[in-house]
């Protein structure tokens, strides 16, 4: 008996909270319509989507109460009210998801009260009733479990009327993606700005100066050649130099660009080289990855390589420096849906709220997370503090 007048109860403050919502419903559905008949004479017209988004708030409050009760979530479907003001007020008006709150909110201002009314006798009479019943007969509860039905019907009633129809969720999904595909394009836009400046950088601070360097020694052994063969000599091997390091430079400028050593030896190849020259005992295991032309299994895609390729010694350099460890591990695996790479380091971790604090990660990480989200792919950085420090990139691409 205890059991079931705690369950009633619990019942019965759904319902309570269902009346009070019912009551901000007759509000918000009577702002909703003032702001709109408004619009219509353009003095609401700022006011409209900002009802909209209260009348949202309103509707994800139902349908967490909803999923609490029921267990199971609630979903929800909207456009973005985003851009300048008639954008957005055309937004707020076309959406089905509007029209499905407002006649939740409607609605809600009927059931939620007539279940409510109707609760109050039954939960007094269900007391009496099984208190008889349950108390003198020893028979289970059989009209407080009734108050429970009523929420039940309520909760129904709300995820009917709250479920957005298919068309909604299916224009909400392709808003939603248009808005992550803006944001992506926008990252590799400027990974790409960032990447020319360096490369801009490189060539005018390094191979540049070299070759005007060159250029300067040469012109100098040709002057010298006739007066003094032993100065000219002299200077011609040191243009030689220049020379060799000039292209040095260059080969550290192509390597930024596409390692050719991709090209040459395929990601696994070129991934164990970048593992030997880190400077850390690096274990590298491939699962199911062809990393050759002869290979049994396809190759990925060259910007997928690349982008693996960087992660890998992203993560690998930001180990040596701040991981404070000697040890770490790759795996690359091929699966069905992309390329995964892992890389684990034992280090003292710590780079998550170093992350955080950099407002998205240093130059180096952010630069990885945009080069990997221009291909549609996911970082996870799991960095806790005392390690281990594990990044996760995930590419999608077809085999």
């Amino acid at each position: 008996m205890r059991e079931a007048i705690r369950e009633a109860g619990r019942a019965w403050l759904q319902l309570t909270i269902g009346a009070a919502i019912s009551l901000l419903c007759y509000l918000m559905v009577g702002v909703v319509l003032f702001t709109a008949f408004l619009t219509l004479t353009v003095i609401g017209a700022g006011v409209l989507p900002e009802s909209v988004l209260l009348l949202r708030r309103l509707a994800g409050w139902e349908r967490r109460r909803t999923a609490a009760w029921t267990g199971t979530p609630v979903p929800e479907a909207y456009l973005p009210l985003e851009g300048p003001l008639p954008a957005r007020v055309r937004t707020a008006v076309d959406d089905p998801g509007t029209r499905r709150d407002l006649l939740w909110a409607a609605a809600q201002l009927l059931y939620g009260s007539v279940l409510w009314y109707v609760s109050l006798p039954l939960m007094v009479a269900a007391t009496v009733v099984d208190g008889v019943w349950t108390g003198l007969a020893g028979r289970p509860p059989v009209a407080l479990p009734l108050v429970g039905r009523l929420a039940d019907l309520a909760a129904t009633v709300s995820r009917e009327l709250l479920t957005p129809v298919p068309s909604a969720a299916r224009d909400a999904a392709l808003a939603a993606r248009i808005e992550q595909l803006t944001a992506t394009r926008a990252g590799a836009v400027a990974a790409h700005g960032a990447e020319l400046r360096r490369i801009e950088r490189d060539l005018h601070d390094g191979a540049q100066a070299r070759l005007v360097a060159l250029s300067m020694r040469i012109g100098l052994a040709r002057r010298a050649y006739d007066s003094d063969p032993a100065a000219a000599r002299k200077l011609l091997d040191d243009a030689q130099e220049q020379a060799e390091e000039a292209l040095a430079e260059l080969r550290h400028v192509v390597r930024g660009i596409h390692p050719p050593i991709l090209t040459d030896r395929g990601l696994t190849g070129a991934v164990r080289a970048l593992a030997a020259s880190s400077g850390l005992e690096v274990d590298v295991t491939v699962a199911d990855l062809a990393d050759g032309p002869d290979a049994d299994g396809p190759r990925a895609p060259a910007a997928v390589e690349a982008a693996a390729y960087f992660a890998v010694a992203e993560a690998l350099t930001n180990a040596a420096k701040h991981g404070g460890t000697d040890r770490a591990s790759v795996l690359l695996r091929r699966e069905r849906a992309g390329l995964r790479v892992r890389v684990r380091d034992e280090g003292g971790g710590g780079a998550e709220e170093a992350e955080r604090a950099a407002g998205g990660g240093g130059s180096g990480l952010l630069g990885l997370r945009r080069r990997v989200a221009a291909l549609d792919g996911t970082v996870l950085l799991t960095s806790p503090l005392g390690g281990p420090t594990v990044i996760e990139v995930e590419l999608p691409c077809v085999w």
